[in-house]
Order: C-alpha cells, then sequence, then structure tokens
C-alpha cells in the first residue's frame, strides 16, 4: 500500500520550515518584494536549517543523503512563506547537488566543503539562454574541447546571485559530441562576464543577472563527472519536480489567504465564502492545489527510486505551473478589487506564479 505519511525526520523538517515560513519570511515578503531584497538576517536564519547540508551524503561531509521526496516536501514549505527567499536559500544547491550526484572524487573534495560551512555557499548555476523558444535539449552555449582545456562561449540569463557567486555551474553544449555537459568555472576567468540585475516582473527580492561566457577556458577537469559526464535528464528532471514543489506552495498559500479572507469579509450580511461563486471557486483551487502536490510526490518518489522519472517530471512541473496560475487568479478574484492592491500578497503570488513557465533550472531537488 502507498504511504503518503512523511516520516519523523521527514515531519520535523516540515514543521521546521513552516516555523521559519511563518514567523521569519512571511512578515518581510511584501517589503522585501518592494525593496528588491531578502533581509540577509532571513537568509542566514534559513542557511542555519542546514537544508543543503542534509542533502550531502556523511561519506561526503555532510549529515543526510540527497532524497527528492523529502526536498520537495521542504520546499513547498519554503515557496509557502516566500518564493524569492526560497530560490535564493536553495540557489546554492544547483551547484552542489549535480557535483553530490555525479561529480569525481576530486570535485566532491574540492568542492563540497563550502557547503557545509556557517555562512550560506556563495554559487551558482547558469543553464537559461536567452530567446524566446529556449530548448534545454538544444543549447546556444558551447564548449569546444582543445586537448587538456575546454573554451566556452555562450549567454546565459536568470542566473540567481550571479553577482556575488564564487562558481558557477555552466551548462554547455560539447561541439564534437553535441551532448549537454556541465562545467565548474570560476568567477574570476577570463572571458567571464556578470551583468546588470535584471529587472523582473515576479520573484523581484531575487538578485538574477545575464552571465556572458566569450572564449573562456577551463581545465577539461572542470568538467562535472570527468570523462563520464552527467546524467543531464536525469538533473532537468530534477529541476522540474523542484519547480513543482515550489509552484505547489505558492499555490497554497494564495489558496489559503483567499480562503481565510472569503471567511471573514461580509457583504449582505453574510461571509462572502457562503456564496456559490465563492465556494465553488475555492474548491477548485483546493482540488489543483492537492492534485500538483499529488503529481510532484510520485515524480520525486521515483526520483528517490531511481528510476526514468522523465514524463512524471514534466507532467507534474507543467500541472504545477497552470495550478499555481489557476490558484493566484482564484485568489486575486476572491479578494476583489483588493486583489489588485500591493499591500495585499495575492498579487505577488499571482506575479511569482507567472514566471515558473520560464524558470527551467533555477531549482533542483
Amino acid at each position: 500500500m502507498i504511504s503518503f505519511t512523511p516520516s519523523e525526520e521527514q515531519q520535523q523538517l516540515i514543521d521546521t520550515i513552516r516555523r521559519f515560513a511563518a514567523n521569519d519570511v512571511q512578515p518581510v515578503a511584501h517589503e522585501a518584494d518592494e525593496n528588491e531584497r531578502v533581509p540577509a538576517s532571513v537568509i542566514k536564519t534559513g542557511w542555519d536549517m542546514g537544508l543543503i547540508p542534509a542533502s550531502i551524503p556523511e561519506d561526503l561531509g555532510g549529515f543526510g543523503e540527497l532524497s527528492a521526496v523529502t526536498n520537495a516536501l521542504a520546499y513547498e514549505e519554503l515557496a509557502y512563506g516566500d518564493l524569492s527567499a526560497a530560490l535564493q536559500l536553495l540557489a546554492p544547491a544547483l551547484f552542489a547537488y549535480p557535483i553530490v550526484l555525479y561529480g569525481t572524487a576530486e570535485q566532491r573534495e574540492t568542492y563540497l566543503p563550502m557547503f557545509l560551512e556557517e555562512r550560506p555557499a556563495h554559487a551558482s548555476a547558469a543553464l537559461l539562454e536567452p530567446g524566446v523558444f529556449f530548448d534545454p535539449h538544444d543549447l546556444k552555449t558551447t564548449a569546444t574541447p582543445n586537448g587538456e582545456t575546454v573554451t566556452l562561449n555562450g549567454s546565459k540569463v536568470y542566473v540567481p546571485l550571479a553577482a556575488t557567486a564564487d562558481h558557477f555551474l555552466v551548462y554547455a553544449k560539447n561541439t564534437e559530441t553535441g551532448k549537454p555537459e556541465a562545467y565548474i568555472v570560476n568567477c574570476e576567468t577570463k572571458g567571464v562576464t556578470v551583468g546588470k540585475r535584471e529587472g523582473l516582473m515576479g520573484v523581484r527580492a531575487l538578485p538574477t543577472h545575464h552571465l556572458t561566457l566569450h572564449d573562456v577556458v577551463v581545465n577539461a577537469s572542470c568538467r562535472v563527472g570527468g570523462a563520464v559526464g552527467i546524467d543531464y535528464e536525469a538533473l532537468l528532471n530534477r529541476s522540474r519536480v523542484a519547480l513543482g514543489a515550489l509552484a505547489v506552495g505558492v499555490a497554497k498559500a494564495a489558496f489559503d489567504y483567499a480562503r481565510e479572507y472569503a471567511k471573514q469579509r461580509v457583504q449582505f450580511g453574510a461571509p462572502i465564502a457562503t456564496k456559490q461563486a465563492i465556494a465553488f471557486m475555492l474548491a477548485e483551487m483546493a482540488i489543483e492545489v492537492d492534485a500538483a502536490r499529488l503529481m510532484v510526490w510520485e515524480a520525486a518518489w521515483k526520483l528517490d527510486e531511481g528510476v526514468d522519472a522523465t514524463q512524471e517530471a514534466y507532467l507534474a512541473k507543467e500541472y504545477a505551473s497552470k495550478a499555481a496560475m489557476t490558484v493566484c487568479d482564484g485568489a486575486v478574484q476572491t479578494l476583489g478589487g483588493y486583489g489588485f492592491i500591493r499591500e495585499y500578497p495575492v498579487e505577488r503570488y499571482l506575479r511569482n506564479a507567472r514566471g515558473f513557465a520560464s524558470f527551467t533550472g533555477l531549482a533542483i531537488v
């Protein structure tokens, strides 16, 4: 029989992050969005929970294991607090988890210790590229082997925390094999240029930047996984599950706020929650949240089982992204005119939810 009951350790993690989201993140989310900056104290508190170190196996210096299901549970709670804060807290994982999964012994020994320190690790990853029809299976950024070195050329967008990152994990297409690969690139390498901060419609408190690589020469040893390389599709699936879980968190936050508002808002002598149009819309919103969550959990479970989860991960991400839009739009409608006012969180939820269609590679479980 399938059980959807979290283990004792998972429930403790859920409870811890839920308290963090309620006590530390939600109270500052509006101000963070307005000022385009998550308070450093919030990020430090979130980092101290040890979510990333807990995903690094003990034999690699961490104190746990990399579990897609556990991370999906955690990501939902983080996004429930605020999506910008969640993505900023999880940005270092974009670098760490591929190293955990596919890095060589030398790469793991060199780079994983930075994720076990008290301060947040200064590392990020670059996958998305400029253009309307970005296809992660047809990367325009190239990696040209030259014996003991590799030359990288291309442009990346939506690179989180790029201005403060010491290291990037750059995804590029090998010009000889045509296969996507990942390369560790130091920020000070000649030819690496971090552009100005991008102005986004949603997740305004998350700093993202354009990254340009012009004849960037790195050692062949910087290829993640060495000669074996990475399982690129598996990493894409992990990103899809992560984004699906985050989308569920945003949708759940919007639904909960709209439901409570509808219970308290009185019109014509009765709470609007008793009106059929509102009640039916809230019911549909609840269905969307639960359906998306179950799809994400199934995909995450398959990832942990080590079987191909491409179909489940893709469908979960697509469904959760659309569900988040549906639920957040319903929340705005529930609040009526107030839903369009910035002081109410539902308009921020809607703006953030709109980004999931474009967030490929911005999170990973």
